[in-house]
């Protein structure tokens, strides 16, 4: 039975919003990779490493993380099935394989119950282990994209940015239940990651009809957002001011169960006054939907929708590309290396790891207000999205300059800069990417951009902050002082200016389009 009027007629949207409330929790594990900096030490000590084979081993982690053109293909071809519903959970059960086949393995390696494997199988372990986070992500935000058309932005963003607090997420739960050792959480990436998208692949559908709740349900997902971030930089402060004892680190870990519990509790609460609204509307029921209702059940297509060839024959991808070279590289080879920055510079192992927790923090923030912010100017003033891209590059420049200078709190300082101008490459780019070449193969499309971050990653980590270190160390495993890193992360403000510099020549090009198309759709559906 089916109402028609009041949108999803409660049910579906009520299954809309528990499939949002999955999705944000599948994104709360699934950030592994921006954890590299907890165990990287162990990884490095343990396998015998130096600087430059733990940055190959972090690029491939790198690729892994980043290279998503296979849960791209894979999205597609599933939500172009005859049952397009059945899609994400496809996808999801190839990431959680991929998760347990390459972290399983790494902690065997660590621990010493295994062999120590050659670099290139290391390598691929890491590769496998991120690639999952690709699985995850696509299944997860492209589906968002389809569900919330109209506040893409605002949903993206709200997705990117738990996939940025998961990494202080799963610090929390590691610090917890396995008191600070390396090697566990090694094992604990390879059980919890996998297992949480197993459970609740089947809730993740593709709603894509719209509901007048729609706005208040991601209104109350971005405060439940905030408040865990909120909390997580409470926490992460308070640890390196003061240790926690075991009680207090029980009970806050305890209160961030119930924060990330609340979106499905919310989400339950608005379901109710939805069905209760519509009773009170009285309207007729019908038993069979008609071909107009079937037909917005459907995954919505873009009428300017572009395949992956397309998109590669394009300027406009090409600077899309460049632009995330420069700014999402830099931000990876800073977040690889942060822990080597930290000791360069004299910080204790305690406040490098809290150095990583606090760049899931900024990640998080980047992530979420990229998106919030660029809806905002966008529906309000049309302005594009590569507009903010724009900003946001220069200012990781500024933070790479910051870094470089080597002056007291500068890593801090820095790092607030680069993660949360970082985070917002993650929201602007799959927006920007689903409407300049729609949504239909925004997976596909998205995820061959995202390998920008790899790339950049490899010539700016591996080739640049490598070598120079090893440079520096003359000989020695471990480098101390300023000279370490400063060059490097000068060469990285060049990058990502340069980014900076494509992103607008992408936002000249695209002007016309952003306000001829997007921003008159945005107004046309607001005034119908």
């Amino acid at each position: 039975m089916r109402g028609r009027a009041g949108g999803d007629g409660g049910g579906a949207a009520g299954s809309k919003w528990a499939a949002t409330a999955a999705m944000v929790w599948i994104q709360c594990t699934s950030g592994a990779s921006y954890c590299f900096g907890i165990y990287s030490p162990l990884l490095k000590s343990s396998q015998g490493y130096d600087q430059s084979t733990l940055d190959s081993v972090a690029l491939f982690k790198d690729i892994g993380a980043n290279f998503g053109l296979l849960s791209g293909l894979l999205y597609t071809r599933a939500i172009s099935s005859r049952d397009a519903r059945a899609g994400p959970w496809l996808v999801h059960a190839a990431g959680a394989a991929q998760c347990l086949a390459g972290y399983l393995p790494m902690w065997l390696a660590v621990s010493g119950i295994a062999p120590r494997p050659p670099v290139p199988l290391m390598c691929l372990y890491m590769f496998l282990a991120a690639h999952a986070q690709t699985f995850f992500n696509t299944a997860n935000v492209v589906t968002a994209v389809h569900n919330f058309p109209s506040n893409r932005g605002t949903v993206v963003g709200i997705m990117k940015g738990f996939l940025g607090l998961s990494g202080a997420i799963l610090i929390q739960i590691y610090r917890t239940l396995y008191g600070g050792k390396a090697g566990d959480f090694l094992l604990m990436l390879a059980i919890l990651p996998t297992l949480l998208p197993i459970l609740l692949m089947f809730l993740v559908k593709i709603l894509p009809r719209p509901s007048p709740d729609d706005n208040q349900v991601l209104d109350g997902f971005s405060i439940v957002s905030l408040l865990v971030a909120s909390y997580l930089t409470f926490i992460i402060i308070w640890e390196n001011l003061q240790p926690l004892s075991l009680a207090a680190r029980l009970a806050a870990f305890f209160f961030l169960l119930l924060l990330l519990v609340s979106p499905l509790l919310f989400a339950i609460s608005t379901k109710k006054t939805s069905k209760t609204r519509l009773k009170e509307e009285r309207t007729p029921l019908r038993e069979d939907p008609s071909e107009e209702e079937q037909e917005a059940e459907k995954p919505r297509v873009s009428s300017q929708d572009t395949d992956l060839v397309g998109a590669l024959g394009s300027v406009n991808f090409w600077l899309l590309f460049l632009a995330m070279a420069c700014g999402m590289g830099s931000g990876l080879a800073t977040v690889n290396n942060i822990t080597q920055v930290g000791g360069s510079l004299g910080y204790t192992t305690g406040q490098t790891g809290g150095l990583v927790s606090l760049w899931s923090i900024w990640n998080f923030l980047g992530r979420f207000g990229g998106g919030f912010l660029s809806d905002l100017g966008l529906q309000r003033f049309g302005w594009g999205r590569p507009l903010f891209m724009t900003i946001t590059l220069a200012t990781m420049a500024l933070g790479h300059g910051v870094i470089a200078s080597g002056a007291v709190g500068s890593l801090y300082a820095g790092s607030v800069l680069v993660g949360v101008c970082y985070g917002c490459q993650w929201s602007l780019m799959p927006a920007v990417t689903s409407e300049i070449f729609g949504v239909l193969h925004m997976g596909t499309i998205f995820n061959v951009v995202a390998a920008a971050s790899p790339v950049g990653s490899y010539l700016l980590s591996v080739r640049l902050i490598g070598y120079v270190y090893d440079r520096e160390a003359a000989g020695e495993k471990t480098c101390l002082g300023v000279h370490c890193f400063r060059f490097s992360f000068m060469v990285m403000a060049g990058a990502a200016a340069l980014g900076a510099a494509a992103s607008a020549t992408l936002f000249i090009r695209t002007r016309r389009f952003y306000h001829s198309v997007v921003f008159e759709g945005l107004r046309r559906g607001a005034s119908s």
